[in-house]
């Protein structure tokens, strides 16, 4: 599911590396967008619309839609798309319109 030859662009990888989704273990490359790892295994549906619980998928890929929001280690409203995977990070797929964290 990864594109390994390209007419126009080089891909340079980052090192294999381990990351948890919704608690399962999947491996993508350090420093590749979380939603390409998660595509690359196969997952598609990275959460549902809040108002009639429609699937979203990866779609604009630069961080522009809303799509891709994922909490990520604990953090909800994250754009996977844009954020770079790093070794152990815990990704779930968000419910609604996610939680606000809010800090003394």
């Amino acid at each position: 599911m990864r594109i390994d030859e390209h007419p126009v662009l080089t891909f340079t990888r980052g090192k294999k590396v381990t990351f948890y989704f919704d608690g399962k273990k999947i491996e993508g490359y350090e420093g590749e967008p979380i939603a390409a790892a998660l595509h690359a295994a196969g997952v598609k549906v990275l959460r549902h619309s809040h108002k009639k619980n429609r699937p979203r998928g990866f779609y604009c890929a630069i961080g522009n839609c809303s799509s891709c929001l994922m909490v990520v280690d604990g953090v909800p409203n994250v754009r996977v798309c844009v954020e770079k995977l790093r070794e152990g990070m815990q990704v779930e797929t968000q419910k609604g319109r996610g939680d606000l964290i809010v800090e003394d």
